[in-house]
């Protein structure tokens, strides 16, 4: 007897993880499994009955949520409430429409920065509502972790196998390299590029926000990719899972800008604006939960990543999200 299709609706299949995932399924066509990738221009997911059209076209069995409204350090801190309510109703809207229509399972996307900010290190998945998240972005926070709660409900309620993942920072190809709505490495690419782009000389300066000793997990968003495919597959449990590289993967934002620098073959030198905001100073995930899992999962080194992602970013500049 054969298998039932799978058809898998990715909600952010346009971004920066949904293409990455795009890549990973190409490359590995398995049957039985039909993916579609939507985007804003798709749905408005702030809206119930646009959502609701949206699962009515495609009639999806499972879904990977990953839509959000995201942004940067200094965007989270300007603009708590529009992160709060977007992500609420957005994430509503897809969890129960997701149920009206009998979807088998959803997995929706968190973010270690929804931790509380004062913690033990390093921070796992029962630690989530262990205390507020940092004030920089508690909008985007409280949203997030309502997932968790209404997973929970809808299990309890009705049975369903919705979870969730936690990654660590992503970055790659197809990020978004927006002032405004960018991440570290995004962000620090993309004012290397334009502060080089008409001339790599010596005397140009590099300019990094903060003191450079804050520390990161980042994840490649390739390596993110697989590892929700898997979630997909393999992992049938309410209970939310960090995706993270290892503790000892955790590198400072002076490393990372030094092997963005090197990865621009970069001339001139790098300098810290100490008046700049550091946001947390560090916020370190434990992987073992995936771990146990599998053990094995190689990790794309980050000097690798650094710089696959800055040539797709060369190659891609016209076209890339600025």
């Amino acid at each position: 007897m054969c298998e039932k299709e799978k058809i898998i609706l990715v909600t952010g299949g346009t971004g920066l993880v949904g293409k990455a995932i795009q890549s990973v399924i190409e490359a590995d066509k398995i049957k039985n499994e039909k993916w579609i990738f939507v985007g804003s221009k798709d749905a408005d997911l702030c809206n119930k009955q646009g959502t609701e059209k949206l699962f009515e076209k495609h009639k999806p069995t499972h879904v990977v949520h990953l839509a959000a409204m995201v942004g940067g350090l200094f965007h989270n801190m300007a603009h708590n409430l529009d992160f709060l309510r977007n992500n609420i109703h957005m994430n509503d809207n897809v969890l129960q429409t997701a149920h009206e229509n009998n979807v088998v399972k959803v997995i929706s996307c968190l973010s270690t920065c929804i931790f509380p900010d004062k913690t033990t290190y390093p921070i796992d998945e029962t630690m989530i509502h262990n205390g507020p998240p940092h004030p920089s972005n508690y909008g985007y926070s409280y949203a997030k972790r309502l997932i968790d709660i209404a997973n929970k409900g809808y299990y309890e309620q009705h049975g369903r196998i919705y979870t969730s993942i936690i990654p660590c920072n992503v970055f790659g190809p197809n990020d978004n390299f927006h002032p405004s709505a960018s991440h570290v490495i995004p962000g620090l690419m993309r004012r290397l590029y334009d502060l080089i782009k008409n001339g790599n000389t010596e005397d140009k300066t590099f300019t990094v926000l903060g003191s450079g000793k804050p520390l990161r997990q980042f994840i490649y968003s390739l390596d993110l990719a697989k590892l929700i495919i898997w979630v997909l597959r393999g992992y049938d449990s309410v209970e939310p899972i960090i995706l993270s590289v290892d503790e000892s993967q955790e590198v400072t934002i002076s490393q990372v800008a030094e092997a963005i620098a090197q990865a621009f073959d970069f001339k001139g030198k790098i300098v810290y604006d100490l008046s700049a905001a550091d946001g947390q100073y560090k916020k370190t995930a434990s992987n073992a939960k995936l771990r146990k899992y599998l053990p094995d999962f190689q990790f794309t080194p980050f000097t690798q990543a650094i710089k696959e992602t800055v040539d797709w970013y060369i190659a891609n500049y016209d076209q890339a999200r600025n």
